[in-house]
């Protein structure tokens, strides 16, 4: 819901469609997204065809001259399509563009830069040398060539992405952005990251981070090594190795940690609304500091921010602006009554419903 009523904002002014692909959810979300955006195309589809499949789909059933693949976890700025729009005829042989990636706390994501993950990238970053997997040649503000984009946000022409061939259907879940991105730089197209534009990723909402997940992800990596990098025999037969140690090590990490629920010394509300205010008290059982903006350095601080006061860019800046690892911020979206957000990968984001 926050990503659609974001995207509905920001398309406002625009000619553009919004697709929805259901791949076989078993919860309520596709009669919530018919009853609240009524304007959007939904596409069931009765099983679960994984991320690559489930946005060709959506993709062949699209009509316009610009596509954006986004994921559900995500919230874009009210201008982030129009700016796009601005800058993308004057890039030289465009391919996909991607932005500068946040996650609930407010943190940069490197991910959304990278190099292409030759073998020795990989067994370096693997080694714990992050070095030469991310673009530091771009700083996190820049805008300039990059190679490899993120799948949460990746913004091209349609045509274009037809013409590649769309995500590879190999791949279920993880690795088909790092596959297409560098197909499409094969291509003869350069990607390029935009810096200026600043997207939220609740990283850890669409998926908890299980053994489910670290099969998927770590399979993928065995599908693109095997696909682009065959003829590196024995750097492959490293990098599969490593992998595979990688993800025992990850396994036990993950069966190791343990989210605690954090007791915060203060609860702002960024609104003008008192009634919403006092909804918030009754459910968390803690005084709510009701304010207009937060002007100043704050920590251990729990911060919801109200979208029927703020915009999505100003939340988003606020996001950063307060960005620190004992914070936590809640955005409401317009017109809702609940608040959402996550600031760990490592479960689902949260949603609490207000009375």
């Amino acid at each position: 819901m926050l990503c659609l009523d974001s995207v509905s904002k920001a398309i406002e002014n625009l000619d553009a469609e919004i697709i929805v692909v259901d791949n076989n959810s078993e919860d309520v979300s596709s009669d919530l997204v018919k009853k609240n955006f009524p304007e959007v195309y939904i596409i069931k589809n009765e099983e679960n065809f994984g991320f690559s499949k489930g946005n060709n789909i959506g993709v062949e059933r699209s009509k316009g001259e610009y596509l954006c693949i986004l994921n559900p976890d995500t919230v874009v700025p009210e201008d982030c399509f129009t700016n796009l729009l601005e800058i993308y005829p004057n890039l030289k042989n465009p391919g996909a563009i991607g932005v500068q990636l946040i996650d609930g706390s407010g943190q940069f994501l490197e991910e959304s830069k990278r190099n292409i993950p030759t073998p020795k990238v990989a067994l370096k970053k693997i080694m714990g040398s992050c070095l030469s997997y991310y673009n530091n040649n771009l700083d996190q503000q820049d805008s300039g060539p990059t190679d490899i984009l993120v799948g949460a946000f990746m913004f091209m022409k349609r045509d274009q992405y037809i013409e590649i061939g769309g995500f590879d259907e190999d791949y279920f879940m993880y690795g088909e952005d790092i596959d297409l991105s560098y197909r499409i730089c094969k291509s003869g197209y350069q990607n390029y990251y935009i810096g200026s534009i600043k997207v939220l990723h609740f990283k850890g909402e669409s998926t908890t981070k299980d053994q489910l997940y670290l099969n998927r992800f770590f399979n993928a990596m065995f599908i693109f090594y095997k696909k682009h990098f065959r003829n590196y025999k024995n750097s492959f037969k490293l990098v599969k190795m490593s992998l595979k140690l990688t993800m025992a090590l990850e396994k036990m990490r993950l069966n190791s940690i343990k989210i605690k629920n954090q007791d915060f010394q203060n609860v702002y509300l960024i609104s003008k609304e008192e009634n919403l205010k006092t909804s918030i008290e009754q459910i968390f059982k803690h005084r709510i500091l009701l304010t207009d903006r937060i002007d100043i350095a704050v920590d251990n601080s729990f911060i919801i921010l109200d979208s029927d006061h703020l915009s999505y860019k100003e939340a988003i800046n606020t996001l950063i602006a307060l960005n620190s690892k004992n914070n936590a911020f809640r955005i409401k979206p317009r017109k809702h009554k609940f608040i959402i957000g996550s600031e760990s990968k490592y479960r689902k984001g949260e949603v609490i419903e207000l009375s």
